[in-house]
C-alpha cells in the first residue's frame, strides 16, 4: 500500500458505502443489480482501474484492482460482478487489436459496455478444449451456434469474451475468442436467470446463439485457434482475484464474530470469555494471517508479472478451502443465530462455497499443481 492505494480505498470505500449496501437487500430480491450501477462505478474509476489512460482507464496496476476487490469484499455482497467484468477486459487489453483496444476498452471503463466471460457449457465447464459451441465461417465472418450457462453478469452483460470452436478438429488449437456486442444482435438470445444457493444479487445466466453473425473483426488478436493460449494466459488473473476476494470475506467474517462473542452472553459470561471461543478465533485468525501472506505474494508477483500458473492455482485452491472453514467456524460461533439470513454471517456461508468451484474448481487446482511438480521434477 502506497498514499496512492489508500485514497483509491478510501474512495472506492465511500463509494460502496454511499451506492452499494443501501441496496443490497433489493437487488438480491431481484436477482441482479441496477444497470446504472455499473455507470456510476465507472465514472467513479472503479472499472478501468489497471486499463492504461489511452484506452479510458487510469493507468494503475493489478494492485489498484486488488484494493477495489478488497474493499468490495468487506460489504459482504459480490453480486457487482466486477471481477468477471474486468477479467474480460483483460482478454482485450491483452490480445486484441489496436482498433479492437480502441473500440470496446473506453466503452468498458465507463460502464457503456459490462463485461462477461462466455466459457461454461451445459456439458463442459474445465475441459476448455471441448467447448461445443461453434463459431463457423460464413464469408468475411462467422455464424455462432451453441449454449452457455452459468455466466455471471449474464442477464445484464452487453459484451461477451465468447469462447467457441472455429476448427472442430483441433483439439484445443480450435478454440478462438470472439469479442461479442451483444444490443440488438440477431441470433443471441438470453436465457433463465438461474437460482443459486448464494450470491443471489448476481445475475447467472444461460446463453443461446443461433446462427449469430460475428464479423472477423471480432475476432481476438484476428488469428483463429489462439483462444486456449489466451485462456490459458490470462486464467491465473481470475484465479487470483478469487483468493483476493476469499481473504476479504474472511477478515469480515471474523470481524463480524468479534462484535458478536462480545456482545452475546450465555451462562453468564462472554461468549468471548468461552476458552472455545478463544480457541477457534485464533485458530481462523492464524489461518487468515498465513493465507494473507501467501496472497499478497502472490499478488506483489502478479503486478511484476512472474506469477506462475501453478502458484495462483494454489492461491485460489488454497484460499477458498480457507474461506469456507473460516466463515464456518464463525457461523458456528454465532449459535441458532448463525443459521438465521437476517444475520450477515449466514450469507457469507452461502455465498463462500461457490468460491471452491467457479474459476476451475479446486480439484482441477490440485492437479494444474500436480503437473507443474511433475513438469520441473
Amino acid at each position: 500500500m502506497n498514499d496512492e492505494l489508500r485514497l483509491l480505498e478510501e474512495g472506492a470505500n465511500g463509494f460502496f458505502e454511499s451506492e452499494l449496501v443501501p441496496h443490497i437487500e433489493r437487488w438480491e430480491k431481484q436477482g441482479q443489480i441496477d444497470r446504472e450501477f455499473w455507470n456510476k462505478a465507472g465514472a467513479m474509476g472503479l472499472l478501468g482501474a489497471s486499463v492504461p489512460e489511452q484506452y479510458g482507464g487510469s493507468g494503475g496496476t493489478f494492485a489498484h484492482d486488488a484494493v477495489i476487490y478488497n474493499t468490495l469484499g468487506h460489504t459482504g455482497d459480490y453480486g457487482f460482478g466486477f471481477g468477471v467484468h474486468n477479467i474480460a477486459m483483460h482478454y482485450v487489453l491483452a490480445y486484441g487489436t489496436e482498433e479492437q483496444k480502441q473500440r470496446w476498452l473506453p466503452r468498458l471503463c465507463s460502464g457503456e459496455l459490462v463485461g462477461a466471460i462466455a466459457m461454461s457449457e451445459p456439458s463442459t465447464g474445465s475441459d476448455l478444449q471441448n467447448v461445443k459451441t461453434r463459431a463457423d465461417k460464413h464469408g468475411n465472418g462467422y455464424k455462432v451456434n451453441g449454449s452457455k450457462t452459468f455466466i455471471s453478469n449474464g442477464q445484464i452483460a452487453n459484451f461477451l469474451m465468447l469462447v467457441t470452436k472455429t476448427d472442430t478438429s483441433q483439439g484445443s488449437k480450435g478454440v478462438s475468442l470472439f469479442g461479442v456486442e451483444t444490443d440488438g444482435l440477431e441470433g443471441f438470445k438470453r436465457g433463465r436467470k438461474l437460482d443459486k444457493l448464494g450470491l443471489k444479487s448476481q445475475d447467472t445466466s444461460e446463453l443461446f446463439f443461433e446462427d449469430m453473425p460475428l464479423s472477423g473483426d471480432d475476432l481476438i488478436g484476428l488469428e483463429p485457434g489462439q483462444g486456449f493460449y489466451q485462456l490459458m494466459q490470462q486464467l491465473p488473473w481470475e484465479r487470483l482475484i478469487i483468493a483476493l476476494q476469499a481473504v476479504s470475506i474472511c477478515e469480515l467474517a471474523i470481524k463480524m464474530t468479534l462484535d458478536y462473542v462480545r456482545e452475546r452472553k450465555a451462562f453468564n459470561q462472554r461468549i468471548m470469555d468461552f476458552q472455545n471461543t478463544r480457541f477457534k478465533l485464533a485458530e481462523v485468525q492464524t489461518k487468515l494471517e498465513v493465507t494473507r501472506a501467501f496472497v499478497d505474494k502472490c499478488l506483489e508477483e502478479q503486478v511484476t508479472g512472474t506469477l506462475t500458473a501453478a502458484r495462483a492455482s494454489m492461491a485460489k485452491y488454497w484460499a477458498s478451502d480457507i474461506q469456507c472453514e473460516v466463515v464456518d467456524e464463525c457461523l458456528q460461533l454465532h449459535g441458532g443465530y448463525g443459521f438465521m439470513m437476517e444475520f450477515p454471517i449466514a450469507k457469507l456461508y452461502a455465498d463462500s462455497r461457490v468460491q471452491k468451484i467457479y474459476g476451475g474448481t479446486n480439484e482441477i487446482m490440485k492437479e494444474l499443481i500436480a503437473r507443474d511438480l511433475d513438469l520441473n521434477g
